[in-house]
């Protein structure tokens, strides 16, 4: 018997050298949004791969972001992790059991919120969650997972007056129905406000901490900065980029810009070494230093700026950024490889 790797070292996602190939017309419709990239008819003919040896684990009670740009691999690997699809190659396990094979194993202890929900639109919100609740084993309330979501108030309005990001937190309601071990976000803040966005981080950080293993995808860096305990970069169907924010954010330098007075100019400064700077950009009479050692960089150049009697406009120290990482990886200026 498998006993699985989650029963053995805390784990509750283990994913091995993960293959999709979509061709010939497999795949599901949500999960062809890498096939894309190629052309649908180049990807019926020769095949297209959207999930290239990715490997990853997710440990009990963490909250794991997947990013990537569209076409990226990153809906077709959720998919798999879901149980919606066998995987090409590659091994799957969750909760220590196969999603695909093992699903009704799996599937009770899972909660899924997908992109779209497609709701019957005269039904109203309490009857949508209660219809929901009769095919989820151990379902809360219908009270309580409308309040859990903030749609109370909402709950005698039908699907088809509901707001676009009322429509995601009923989405987020039904995920939530059977108290889920493994919850599976996809694009959960899409379509709602400032405050709808923070509410629902909020929500998201407390079953976290209540031991619910998160794994989200979301095309809004700030929220994966502010939910993810690790996270993974997806770019062309692998893995470019793994671990902690900070960790991540670290791999790329920091930035200095500021203007100088005439008559100076990029060519008076010190040279890169001595202000511990690893790059340079110049527009006209403005500079843009790249750097390792902010604060090294910044002290040498005010010091510079001093000496001379200088005085530096629109000057401008900042770190590095998810962002800045990101955008560098699906610009394709990262290696890709196994995650670290």
């Amino acid at each position: 018997m498998d006993l699985g790797d989650s029963a053995v070292d805390g784990r509750a996602i283990h994913v091995t050298e993960l293959r999709r190939r979509y061709g010939g017309g497999s795949g599901t419709a949500r999960g062809r949004g890498a096939a894309k990239a190629l052309g649908a008819s180049k990807a019926q003919d020769r095949g297209f791969e959207a999930v290239r040896g990715v490997s990853f684990s997710v440990a009990h009670g963490e909250l794991f972001a997947l990013l990537g740009t569209n076409g990226a691999g990153k809906t077709s690997t959720v998919e798999l992790l879901e149980g919606l699809a066998a995987p090409t190659a590659g091994r799957v396990r969750v909760l220590g059991h196969d999603p695909y094979r093992e699903r009704a194993e799996v599937r009770p202890r899972i909660g899924v919120m997908l992109q779209e929900g497609g709701f019957p639109s005269e039904l109203t919100a309490a009857e949508t969650v209660r219809l929901w609740a009769g095919c989820t084993s151990g379902a809360r309330p219908a009270g309580e997972a409308l309040e859990l979501v903030g749609l109370a108030r909402r709950r005698d309005v039908r699907v088809k007056m509901l707001s676009g990001g009322e429509r995601r937190r009923l989405d987020l309601a039904l995920a939530l129905l059977g108290r889920p071990e493994v919850l599976f976000l996809d694009e959960p803040t899409t379509g709602l406000d400032v405050e709808g966005r923070r509410e629902t981080w909020e929500l998201v950080r407390a079953l976290r901490d209540e031991g619910t293993t998160v794994v989200l995808t979301t095309h809004y860096l700030e929220e994966a900065e502010s939910l993810a305990d690790r996270l993974a970069i997806m770019h062309e169907g692998r893995i470019a980029a793994s671990g902690r924010v900070a960790d991540i954010v670290a791999e790329r330098p920091s930035r200095l810009s500021f203007t100088l007075p005439a008559p100076f100019s990029a060519t008076d400064l010190p040279s890169l070494a001595r202000l511990g700077a690893t790059e340079r950009e110049t527009d006209g009479r403005t500079v843009r230093l790249r750097t390792r050692d902010l604060q090294r960089t910044a002290t040498e150049v005010l010091v510079w700026a001093r000496d001379k009697g200088l005085e530096l406009g629109a000057l401008d120290a900042r770190s590095a950024s998810l962002e800045e990482a990101f955008l560098h990886i699906a610009q394709g200026l990262e290696k890709t490889g196994d995650p670290r």
